[in-house]
């Protein structure tokens, strides 16, 4: 019993001592590198390298895993082996990627430019594995040393607690918890240190045993045995690109991007990087390359400009049969179209579809017109019977108009004209009252009827405001008779619209 208490104090001692050493020293990372050296390369990452932190006990908080650096340089590899580099990770949209591609040499302040590619022109697999290899290089050489002294004292500072629990159980528990917390750290830190992190799980499952025989357990926990398997590098890190090849990166995506605008935007950008670089280019190639991108360019403008032409033709058209309500006309050139772009070449597939967007609005327009329009046909005769109805009803109220300007303008009204306005709007009240309107008219209907009304009020205030002399009274007669005034107005124009076919919206 001596002994074996002796032994598992004995263990817990060492592995204390190997984590404070583990801690303080800053040794060199284990993991094989892409390379296949013996220590991992941080040249292979084009990212610049952070300078981390200064390294700090703690024992509240466990160590966060490692995230995926935005500012890493990976790689894009395309089914045929070529390859894009790529400022950070890439986004998947669909039948489409995204992602920021470097158009310079320079690692320290990139050129930046949002590029789309077809995503069935990406081998995702080999990207995925070059893209690990990428962030686990680039952990180990900013970060992953002040993880591991964070672990470390950790761990040890909860072995070390062992000397204030009194129960074995109590102990063992401590020991386990530092156990399992070593043992999960490796396979989220690329197993950085896996060599140490195994000798020291041995060490701590040779205490665990002893504590447990202390503790009168049987029980064996396989949990405990796990192998730290080692990280593997998939895919061999590239070096940054040289001039030239940046260039030529960039020439690749403009060939492969369905982007008109970033295909002109690239091949400008290559212009520029030609000039930029020319000391650094061979002359000839340089020559060579800088009069191809200009006639690049030159067709881009070309075809830019049939595109122009294209969409003005048909559009113009289009809004022309829209107006008469000519649908079958406008479906000829949905129909004519695909026709036409086969015929340029199909070089513009977003140009297109904004054009077929926009002749689909025209159709929609020409279609809602035909049916407005057989809704008037259908509905024309109910429209002309009501006319009929009020007509006479209409013209006499119009008549009053004179007078009523007259109580407007307070411009002084006979008792003859005063009463001609109070019969005349009784009459055309009984008359319009007996006309059932369509359901398309009941609003027109309704101005109809206030005006009658406003203009019998204009009439009855008016009389009374002289035969009190009072001027506000005058004025209120003066705006009830331009009610009846504007009423009448838009009665007489609704009717005469309805007796219209429809006419489109310019």
């Amino acid at each position: 019993m001596i002994f074996r208490r002796f032994a598992g104090g004995l263990a817990l001692s060492i592995v204390v001592g190997a984590l404070r050493i583990g801690a303080a020293s800053q040794p060199q990372p284990e993991a094989r590198s892409p390379n296949g050296s013996g220590r991992s390369p941080a040249p292979g990452v084009l990212a610049p390298v952070a300078t981390p932190a200064p390294v700090t006990a703690s024992t509240s908080a466990p160590t966060p895993a490692p995230a995926a650096d935005d500012t890493t340089f990976l790689r894009i590899f395309l089914k045929d082996g070529s390859t894009l580099l790529s400022y950070g990770e890439l986004a998947r949209l669909d039948d489409r990627a995204v992602f920021s591609m470097p158009t310079s040499a320079s690692t320290a302040q990139p050129q930046l430019q949002l590029v789309t590619l077809p995503a069935d022109r990406i081998d995702w697999d080999r990207t995925g594995r070059y893209a690990d290899s990428a962030r686990a290089t680039r952990y180990i050489a900013t970060r992953a040393e002040q993880d591991y002294a964070l672990l470390s004292d950790d761990v040890a500072q909860a072995l070390s607690d062992i000397s204030t629990v009194e129960d074995a159980a109590g102990r063992l528990a401590i020991v386990e918890r530092a156990r399992r917390k070593l043992a999960e750290w490796p396979p989220k830190h690329y197993n950085y240190k896996q060599n140490d992190v195994r000798q020291m799980l041995g060490m701590l499952d040779e205490a665990i045993a002893e504590l447990r025989a202390a503790a009168g357990l049987r029980r064996f926990d396989l949990n405990f045995v796990a192998a730290v398997e080692p990280f593997e590098y998939r895919e061999p890190l590239l070096p940054a690109p040289t001039p030239r090849e940046a260039i030529e990166q960039t020439l690749l995506a403009a060939s492969l991007t369905p982007s008109a605008v970033e295909r002109m935007s690239l091949l400008t950008t290559v212009l520029g990087s030609i000039e930029r670089e020319t000391d650094s280019l061979d002359g000839g190639w340089a020559w060579t390359t800088r009069v191809a991108v200009k006639s690049m360019i030159d067709s881009e403008v070309a075809v830019d400009r049939l595109y122009r032409n294209l969409t003005r033709r048909h559009l113009s058209y289009a809004e022309q049969r829209a107006r008469v309500g000519d649908v079958r006309a406008i479906q000829n050139v949905l129909k004519q179209l695909p026709a036409d772009d086969k015929r340029l070449g199909g070089k513009r597939p977003e140009a297109l579809a904004s054009l077929v967007g926009a002749v689909q609005e025209q159709l929609d327009a020409a279609q809602r017109m035909r049916l407005a329009r057989d809704r008037w046909l259908l509905k024309s005769d109910d429209y002309k019977r009501y006319n009929t109805a009020v007509a006479t009803h209409l013209q006499r109220l119009q008549a009053l108009k004179p007078a009523l300007e007259d109580i407007k303008s307070l411009a002084g009204s006979t008792p003859a004209a005063l009463q001609q306005i109070q019969q005349m709007s009784s009459q055309i009240l009984a008359g319009v009252s007996t006309v059932l309107p369509p359901e398309d008219l009941r609003s027109a209907h309704a101005l109809l009827v206030s005006a009658a009304q406003l203009a019998d009020s204009a009439a009855r205030i008016r009389r009374e405001a002289a035969l009190s002399g009072d001027i506000a009274r005058a004025w209120d007669a003066s705006s009830a008779a331009a009610g009846a005034l504007m009423l009448t107005t838009r009665a007489a124009a609704d009717i005469q619209a309805m007796l219209k076919p429809p006419v489109p919206v310019k």
